[in-house]
């Protein structure tokens, strides 16, 4: 006669894991594959981003027929509140032999155009506005009817916003770059102006590619280009291109002048809280 075999103690420890397991197999609909896909683990991916940055509608209703001839055919948005212009690819030259440069064009009616510029280090700016006497102004460029107290990350409507940027060419001999330089500031949304991010890519981020390009002692030809639709003071956006002479960066791309939480008048500049 075959001898009956213990029964086995279920310790505490054992208990729970047997609960937990039961937990995952109904979280997970019924299959225990050990992947949790499925699971809420509280992880949230830049969800502030993602609430603050222009999705394709807003991006696109400053996209005009008269503002998409000014940029060309191919505009496609880059899923961040951008546009990738041309494949990424423009006509500049970067193969200059001339010392750092940065000049400003302003158009037939008066509203900062154009910023060209030729950089390398020596055109880079470390040191603060109001170390360089180049302070905060008062001064406020066309259009320039500010809101304040807004819902959501950007708290106001405007900031001056700049074609070429002072990290980037503060350190040109003989350019202006304060804030009230007309031929080189316009209304600009504070998201347009002030965005960084991988996943939210306003002016400052693709800013931040030359400025790092620049840091490594490379040379990058620039241009920023306003883009206005017929008399409006305020641009639909950004045009911004560069290239480095070595070929390892280059960019073309628009920046929508627009923000989330406000709706704006091109035409006067006065906007509305959303």
């Amino acid at each position: 006669m075959a001898k009956r075999k213990k029964k086995q103690k279920v310790t505490p420890a054992q208990t729970i894991i047997t609960i937990l397991t039961a937990i995952l197999i109904v979280l997970c609909g019924g299959r225990a594959t050990g992947q949790f896909s499925n699971i809420n683990l509280g992880y949230s991916q830049n969800v502030k981003t993602s609430q603050n940055t222009p999705n394709k509608e807003l991006a696109s209703s400053v996209l005009t027929d008269n503002v998409k001839k000014q940029l060309g055919n191919s505009i496609v948005y880059n899923g961040h509140g951008a546009f990738i212009i041309n494949n990424n690819k423009n006509d500049l030259n970067a193969h200059i032999s001339s010392a750092p440069y940065a000049v400003n064009e302003v158009d037939e009616l008066g509203r900062a155009h154009i910023g060209n510029a030729w950089l390398n280090k020596t055109s880079r700016q470390y040191k603060s506005r109001e170390k360089t006497g180049n302070g905060r102004t008062s001064w406020k460029p066309k259009g320039f009817h500010q809101l304040t107290n807004l819902p959501g990350e950007y708290k106001h409507a405007y900031d001056r916003g700049h074609l070429l940027g002072y990290a980037l060419v503060g350190g040109v001999r003989g350019f202006n770059a304060s804030e009230s330089n007309e031929a080189n500031i316009a209304t600009q949304t504070a998201w347009a102006n002030e965005a960084r991010s991988k996943n939210s890519t306003g002016q400052n981020y693709y800013e931040g590619l030359v400025r790092k390009a620049l840091d490594q002692n490379k040379q990058v030809r620039y241009r920023v280009t306003d883009v206005y639709d017929g008399n409006n003071v305020i641009p639909s956006g950004a045009h911004l291109e560069a290239k480095s002479s070595d070929g390892s960066l280059e960019f073309n791309v628009f920046v929508p002048n627009v923000q989330t939480n406000i709706k704006i008048n091109y035409e006067t500049g006065y906007a509305t809280k959303n």
